[in-house]
């Protein structure tokens, strides 16, 4: 079953199912949901799931290949005893306080993969500890935290723990491979996390939700190390980008470039007019296409630039609201940053600059180019799966299917 087809038939079954439900609902099963409901730490729950999975070994480090060898164990045992089944499309949108006799499979699936204490009798009523196991689950597999089997929750339970054991032993490989070349001080991309690690002193620094590649943009994966940062700049516009969407969105709006403050240049620097463009061609790929700095800069207020042959870079952006999903998969290629202002402060620690200095730097809107005195090392990697020394697993999707393709060693 493909993934599309697990979100959609979970959600065309959730509404006659929570419906269903509902009619069988009691006066004494108001009752119990009720005493569900106030007794049920949502927040708390939310806080233990985020404290599970917040240890501070770096993904990339000789403790995490050592955790991955622990839970290959534990999963080759949980296949050899049979793996488990799919779960039924009734699973979908229980919530705390819903009775249901599913509830009771869900517990159990729950307790096998480690998100609940074990017990040997389990009832039909979505309770605290259910809330607390579901919210530890999807932490785990990087969703929203909302203690609510959704969609994507419902598609990370179907996943084969056959696929997962794999999952385990291809990222060991990985983690095995990278992890002896790293220095003290570097920062890491996970493209399936979508996340970056900053690391110092073989412990994780700071972590940051990230926007990377999708699919038929993908971010490469390379190693280089941060030499400069670039605040308030100007966006010069790729010619895959010019030639893939400018193209398009001038065919579809012709005031697009004026609106987003976008200039066009001749080879000999000469600015030149939109109208001057033939848009029913490729022409414009023939000409430079800069962003001016601002709000509308599709790097925000920084730039963080790292040699390497992609043209990629960290950056800023004014759409923030993107860090909010599930899948962060939007971008041509580049990462952009939460919480980039922390990020810049800390690759230029050494250099005298701090949150408030960015910040201040930031907010004047000045074009300013920064040196970083200690260049710092960046990776961006593959790793979908990964656990920490409290023995919790986290897994993401193979979004660019190198775990499908058993993808290893990687040019960077």
């Amino acid at each position: 079953m493909t993934r599309r087809q697990v979100l959609a038939g979970a959600a065309a079954f959730g509404v006659s199912a929570v419906a269903g439900a509902a009619k069988a609902d009691s006066a004494s099963d108001d009752l119990a949901r009720n005493r569900v409901l106030r007794n049920t730490d949502r927040e708390g729950n939310t806080a233990a799931a985020l404290d599970a999975i917040g240890t501070n070994e770096p993904i990339l480090s000789a403790d995490t290949a050592y955790n991955l060898d622990l839970a290959i164990r534990r999963y080759e045992q949980i296949v050899g005893a049979g793996g488990w089944e799919e779960m039924s499309r009734t699973v979908y949108g229980l919530i705390a306080g819903v009775t249901r006799n599913s509830v009771i499979t869900l517990k159990r699936r729950l307790m096998l993969m480690g998100d609940m204490p074990e017990k040997d009798r389990v009832n039909t009523m979505f309770d605290q500890d259910a809330d607390a196991a579901i919210r530890r689950f999807q932490a785990r597999h990087g969703l929203l935290v909302t203690g609510k089997v959704d969609a994507e929750t419902f598609y990370a339970l179907n996943v084969p723990a056959e696929d997962r054991l794999a999952q385990l032993r291809v990222n060991s490989l990985r983690v095995a491979n990278m992890s002896p070349s790293l220095g003290d001080r570097y920062l890491v991309v996970n493209i399936p996390a979508a996340a970056i690690e900053t690391v110092e002193a073989g412990a994780v620094f700071r972590r940051h939700t990230a926007i990377v590649g999708r699919i038929d943009r993908q971010t490469p994966i390379l190693s280089s190390s941060v030499r400069q940062i670039n605040f308030n700049p100007y966006w010069h516009v790729p010619k895959s980008i010019i030639r893939r969407d400018i193209i398009k969105y001038m065919n579809e709006d012709p005031e697009y470039l004026a609106r987003y403050q976008i200039r066009i240049y001749d080879p000999s620097g000469a600015e030149l007019n939109p109208t001057d463009i033939d848009w029913s061609t490729d022409d414009a790929v023939n000409y430079a296409f800069r962003q001016d700095p601002g709000s509308e800069n599709a790097m925000g207020h920084v730039k963080i630039n790292f040699p390497n042959p992609y043209d990629v870079y960290l950056h800023d952006t004014p759409t923030k609201s993107l860090f909010g999903e599930n899948r962060r998969f939007h971008s041509s290629g580049c990462v952009r940053v939460e919480n980039v202002d922390a990020l810049v402060a800390w690759i230029l620690t050494g250099d005298g600059w701090d949150v408030a200095a960015v910040d201040g730097a930031f907010d004047s809107g000045e074009r300013l180019d920064v040196n970083v005195s200690k260049p710092v090392p960046i990776h961006t990697a593959y790793i979908t799966a990964w656990a920490n020394r409290q023995g919790t697993i986290s897994f993401r999707d193979d979004v660019y299917d190198f775990d499908a393709q058993g993808k290893v060693a990687f040019d960077t």
